[in-house]
């Protein structure tokens, strides 16, 4: 018996397959960079916008207010952002990987909750190399360190 070729044989249809699904991964891949090239002009956006006081207005409690009556983004959410365009400003390494699609907005969110201008370059490592929740789980870590060794550092105590 002659194995051969069919379009029914399995061997074709999982090869077949594989390919797509190799295709699909590079497709998920480029999109993921070009949202998170999207997602880093928005907040440039946003921090150029703050920066010229452009959310003020009639009515218009918090810039994280506009943005959730004019983009429709859930205050929570809003404040993060508005947060992360701030933090950038003094934090060149992060706002360069972050604009040159090296890391993540969820990345760079966490990394500006702890980010100085003195730790910047080590968290940007981990970011490089570890996944969102590890930045996230090293940030959360750092913080509690920081607050252990000063607990006014982060309003635990009033000064």
């Amino acid at each position: 018996m002659c194995l051969t070729n069919t379009p029914d044989d399995p061997r074709l249809l999982n090869l077949q397959r594989r390919k797509r699904a190799a295709a699909i991964e590079q497709e998920i891949a480029t999109l993921a960079s070009h949202v998170n090239a999207i997602q880093y002009r928005f907040i440039k956006l946003l921090g150029e916008f703050d920066e010229n006081n452009g959310w003020h207005g009639a009515g218009i409690k918090s810039f994280a207010h506009w943005l959730d009556y004019r983009c429709g983004i859930g205050q929570v959410e809003a404040r993060e952002k508005v947060r992360v365009a701030r933090a950038l400003r003094d934090l060149p390494q992060i706002d360069a990987a972050f604009g040159a699609g090296e890391i993540s907005c969820s990345k760079a969110r966490a990394m500006t909750r702890a980010a100085t201008p003195a730790n910047e370059y080590q968290l940007l490592q981990i970011a490089r190399y570890g996944t969102a929740s590890h930045v996230e789980q090293v940030v959360r870590k750092y913080k509690r360190c920081k607050q252990y060794e000063d607990p006014r550092s982060d309003g635990w105590l009033p000064d």
